[in-house]
């Protein structure tokens, strides 16, 4: 006797990540699911696997969004800034725009790396692209 429709093997869903681990890990440039190994090889190459746990990390695709936000983040922080110090000490110009380029250079490449480590890490977390299989 046939009671419903047969059905095929059960689903599982895959387990939830931690975004915000996930996120932290690589904002350290740390592999996002064990958080040991290092993510990077070099200043932004990411590594093909971690060399702690196996993941693999080739399914990352960034792109432009680190660069975007590094843009994004410093414009915002030293746009203010800027006219903030002019408004306040009215320094030569030359002498402003001199130590705000050097800001903005340093501040530009403290981000970026730790910005790459982050979306590679959400996007881990978020098993989008590739990550989906692992």
């Amino acid at each position: 006797m046939h009671d419903g429709p047969a059905t095929s093997a059960t689903q599982t869903q895959p387990e939830t990540r931690n975004t915000r681990q996930a996120m932290v890990r690589g904002w350290r440039q740390r592999c996002p699911n064990c958080g040991k190994g290092p993510l990077l090889r070099g200043y932004l190459k990411v590594r093909d696997d971690c060399p702690v746990c196996g993941e693999d990390l080739t399914p990352q695709r960034t792109d432009d969004g680190p660069a975007y936000l590094t843009i994004l983040l410093v414009g915002h922080i030293l746009g203010p800034a800027l006219g903030w110090a002019y408004a306040a000490y009215e320094p030569d110009p030359l002498i402003l725009a001199t130590v705000f380029s050097v800001l903005a250079i340093a501040l530009s490449l403290y981000l970026l790396p730790r910005l790459k480590g982050a979306m590679v890490g959400l996007q881990w977390a978020k098993r989008m692209g590739g990550f989906d299989n692992s």
